[in-house]
């Protein structure tokens, strides 16, 4: 038999997504639920993490946007896992590329849902997550199920033929720069930041950063 949370036992959130409707609109879709409830909202990384240093430990679970412009959904679920580790994390987002995924569940994030969720899978997702389990959606996990056997073919000689662009940021992640520095060095959005990290990560066949690191090392794409 399956565990799951008695009935009368209130699961607190923390909704965290850089556009005000969206926040609106997961409220409303949640607020039919008895069992969930939104006890603060942010539009920002930095205004989420001030947030739970004056809400925690009344936080349970934070919905988290994958891309906002201050702080990625990413860099946030890393910090809030270090600084409130008792607090789980699931991803929003509207992409679902391996790399991604991956990077995710290696910052310590608990679930992935697109944001094309019905409301009865986010709730499940919800409480799956503050069970301490994890939670995919079906597309979210069938691609990491592709992903788990890849040939070692593709661990070539040669290394991925990358643009101009993805080397210079490749050589700054490798310095430890956060989207926000490099989308300033660069003169770029961190959109296109984003982008440009997820296409290092498939074109590397990398799981994380340290993947990307040592695969960068391997092949001299860096020094």
């Amino acid at each position: 038999m399956s565990e799951s949370l008695p009935e009368d036992e209130l699961i607190s959130l923390l909704l965290v997504d850089d556009h005000p409707v969206v926040v609106e609109g997961l409220k409303a879709m949640l607020f039919p639920e008895p069992s969930l409830r939104v006890v603060a909202q942010a539009y920002s990384g930095p205004e989420a993490l001030d947030i739970l240093a004056t809400r925690y430990p009344e936080v349970q679970v934070a919905v988290l946007d994958l891309n906002m412009p201050e702080m990625s959904g990413i860099e946030l679920t890393r910090i809030i896992r270090t600084r409130w580790p008792n607090i789980r994390v699931l991803i929003l987002s509207m992409f679902h590329d391996h790399a991604t995924v991956a990077e995710m569940l290696e910052a310590g994030g608990s679930g992935y849902v697109l944001k094309t969720a019905t409301r009865t899978e986010l709730t499940e997702a919800i409480r799956q997550v503050a069970l301490g389990r994890n939670y995919f959606s079906h597309d979210v996990a069938a691609t990491l199920l592709q992903n788990l056997h890849i040939p070692a073919t593709l661990e070539a000689n040669r290394p991925a033929d990358l643009t101009n662009r993805e080397r210079e940021i490749l050589g700054l992640i490798a310095q430890e720069y956060s989207n926000q520095a490099i989308a300033e060095t660069l003169f770029i959005s961190e959109r296109t930041v984003e982008t440009h990290r997820r296409n290092l990560f498939a074109k590397t066949n990398s799981k994380s950063v340290v993947g990307l690191i040592q695969y960068a090392l391997r092949h001299k794409l860096i020094s």
